[in-house]
C-alpha cells in the first residue's frame, strides 16, 4: 500500500490515513455482494474522499431533488464495498445529495471493488466526462489523473478518451496566470478566450486583454483578431531589429577584418546573444592578435 500511496501523490497523505481505506481488494461478507445493484440505505454510504467536484450549483441540485422526489432515482450511483453493509460513494455525488434532500432513505447503487488509486481515476474519469464541467475543472482533473496517478499524456488520452492534442490544450490553461483562471472558473470569459490569449507571451498584456474582454464583452474572434494584430507587431519588430543589427554587424565585421587582417566570425542568435571568434592558424598569429587586443 506505501508504493500505492507514493504514486497518489502527498496531497492525499491526509485522506490515506490507513491501510484499511485498501479493504475491497479483500472478500467482505454482507447484505450484498460485490457486482450486484441494490437498494442500499443512504445512511450506509459514506462520501468519496476523492471527489473532484468543488461547487454544485443550488440551482440545478434542486432541479434534481424534485425529480427524484417525484420519479425517484432512476441512475443508480456507483460505490465499493468498505465493510460490512458499509459502503463509499465512487460516482454520483450530486444524486446521492439530492436523493437525500428528496427524502430518499434507500437509493440503488452499483456495487463493485476498487483499491483507492482506481477510485481516485474512476472519480476523475467520471468527473471529466459530465457535460457541463468547467474547462478549467477539467484541465485541473486531467492533470491531476496524471500527476497522482503517474500517467502520460497518450495514456491519459486511452482512459478518458480523448485526444492527446485535446488534453494539451486543456493542461496549457494552468500556465494562464491566476486572474484569468478565476475568470474561466467563474465562467467570465469561455475556452475560446483563454486558448486565445494563452498565444500572448507577456503576462502583463494577457492581464490587459482580460480586463478589455470583460469591459467590452469581447467576442472569441475579437480577441482572436486582437491576438494576430499583436503578432504581426511583434514580428514587425524583430524584423526591424534584425535589419538593423544586421548592418551594425556587417560594418563590424569588415572593421574587425581589417584590424586583425583575419577572417573574423560573428554569429548572433534571435535575442541579440552571440559571440565573436577571431582564429588563428599558428603561434605565431595568435601572438600577433593577442598584441592587438592588448594595446
Amino acid at each position: 500500500m506505501n508504493s500505492k500511496k507514493r504514486a497518489l501523490g502527498r496531497g492525499l497523505d491526509a485522506i490515506l490515513q490507513s491501510p484499511e481505506t485498501d479493504i475491497t481488494s479483500r472478500d467482505i461478507s454482507g447484505e450484498f455482494v460485490v457486482g450486484a445493484i441494490a437498494e442500499i440505505p443512504i445512511t450506509n454510504i459514506t462520501p468519496n474522499p476523492f471527489q473532484p467536484r468543488d461547487v454544485i450549483e443550488v440551482e440545478s441540485l434542486g432541479e434534481l431533488t424534485d425529480s427524484i422526489a417525484e420519479q425517484g432515482l432512476i441512475q443508480p450511483v456507483t460505490v465499493r464495498k468498505m465493510g460490512y453493509d458499509r459502503y463509499q460513494l465512487i460516482s454520483g455525488e450530486r444524486r446521492l445529495r439530492a436523493a437525500s434532500l428528496a427524502g430518499l432513505e434507500k437509493i440503488p447503487a452499483y456495487i463493485r471493488v476498487a483499491n483507492d488509486q482506481q477510485m481516485l481515476e474512476m472519480s476523475l474519469v467520471e468527473n471529466i466526462q459530465r457535460q457541463d464541467l468547467n474547462p478549467l475543472a477539467i484541465a485541473i482533473s486531467f492533470n491531476r489523473l496524471m500527476e497522482e496517478c503517474n500517467l502520460t499524456q497518450e495514456q491519459l488520452s486511452d482512459r478518458v478518451g480523448k485526444k492527446r492534442s485535446t488534453i494539451a490544450n486543456y493542461i496549457r490553461l494552468l500556465k494562464l496566470p491566476a486572474e484569468i483562471q478565476v475568470a474561466l472558473r467563474d465562467n467570465s470569459i469561455t475556452m475560446g478566450h483563454a486558448r486565445a490569449l494563452i498565444n500572448i507571451e507577456n503576462q502583463q498584456t494577457q492581464l490587459t486583454l482580460l480586463h478589455q474582454i470583460l469591459k467590452k464583452a469581447l467576442s472569441v474572434r475579437q480577441v482572436e483578431d486582437i491576438v494576430r494584430t499583436l503578432d504581426q507587431l511583434n514580428d514587425e519588430k524583430l524584423r526591424f531589429r534584425k535589419n538593423v543589427l544586421s548592418e551594425t554587424l556587417i560594418n563590424l565585421k569588415q572593421s574587425l577584418n581589417e584590424r586583425f587582417n583575419t577572417p573574423v566570425e560573428i554569429k548572433t542568435n534571435t535575442k541579440g546573444k552571440g559571440s565573436i571568434v577571431i582564429p588563428f592558424k599558428t603561434t605565431e598569429e595568435l601572438d600577433r592578435i593577442t598584441s592587438i587586443l592588448l594595446r
